[in-house]
């Protein structure tokens, strides 16, 4: 084999009372990833083409996701062959859906099937989050083990990576808006600081408890009682203009709730079927566009049950 291309989805990560621990898959948009072997006797990684970034991310494969990422593989791996990897942006930058992730997903499950790996979900996760460290200023797996795991995840332990696949219940539905803003993850997280409050500390275990309660009984009115967020989202709201109304707009729409996706600035809500979700979609949309103005994007999906895939390989 000479090449193989994969995709990695976008992701949701903390799911408002999850910081840094859950985290699920959209069908789409996502990134790709192409990775060739090199010809001559060169090894390590090299980032030949990035399109569908605006010439913002770094050619230099040592300081990109994805290169990062690709590296760690081939080193796991033993592999000494020279890679030559092409990204495909699919995914807006710093937008809270998991971009870097998406990359560093794509990348091992890319190179993974050109050197014919079929390496473990475990491998995958640690070798991406090596790209993620630099992504996202930190390893955490919120949005690395949805990406390549697919589904509603629980990242009880980021490396050695033990992650937690949790059930979906029937006709539960995603709408994900990304306003035209960017929040570099590393700033958001300085906002955070060391310390939470116990008091806040106990409400947010008590609602991640009943939020994977929810989701194994397929409770949708006690899904909706645990998305809230006492840690992230009160530190962050200062981040994104009109947050309270826009999330007021999604929840008279019928949504079961709204955060921030990630670090945001794009915001998710959870709804019951298909229809719930096309009216919340239309109202913070429309919610957003009055508040942050500009044109947001907007994407609704179920919750993904595949993450990162191989789409193409060539022999020749």
């Amino acid at each position: 084999m000479t090449s193989a291309t994969a995709f990695a989805p976008a992701t949701v990560s903390n799911v408002a009372c999850g910081f840094d621990v859950l985290g699920f898959a959209l069908d789409s948009p996502g990134d790709e990833v192409t990775a060739r072997f090199l010809s001559g006797a060169q090894d390590g990684v090299i980032i030949e083409a990035i399109e569908g970034d605006g010439g913002r991310l770094p050619r230099d494969a040592a300081r990109n996701t994805a290169g990062i990422a690709a590296l760690a593989l081939l080193t796991k791996l033993g592999e000494r062959r020279g890679v030559g990897l092409i990204i495909r942006k699919g995914l807006p930058l710093s937008s809270g859906l998991g971009g870097s992730a998406a990359s560093a997903a794509a990348a091992v499950v890319a190179v993974d099937a050109l050197v014919g790996g079929r390496s473990a979900a475990e491998t995958l996760i640690a070798c991406a989050l090596e790209g993620e460290r630099l992504g996202a200023g930190s390893a955490h797996a919120d949005n690395i083990a949805p990406a390549i795991c697919g589904g509603f995840v629980l990242v009880r332990r980021p490396n050695p990576p033990d992650v937690l696949k949790l059930p979906v219940p029937a006709g539960l539905m995603t709408v994900v808006v990304h306003p035209d803003l960017e929040i570099e993850t590393a700033r958001a997280r300085t906002l955070l600081g060391d310390m939470v409050p116990l008091a806040d500390a106990v409400k947010q275990w008590a609602n991640m408890g009943a939020l994977i309660d929810g989701l194994h009984r397929g409770d949708f009115a006690l899904i909706a009682r645990a998305l809230e967020d006492s840690i992230a989202e009160p530190r962050r709201a200062s981040l994104i203009p009109g947050l309270a109304i826009i999330k007021r707009a999604a929840s008279d729409a019928g949504a079961l709730g709204c955060s921030l996706s990630g670090s945001g600035p794009s915001l998710f809500a959870l709804c019951e079927g298909a229809a719930a979700a096309a009216r919340v979609a239309a109202a913070m949309t429309a919610a957003v566009r009055a508040q942050i103005g500009g044109e947001p994007r907007t994407y609704v999906s179920a919750i993904a049950p595949e993450g990162a895939r191989v789409l193409s390989t060539c022999a020749s």
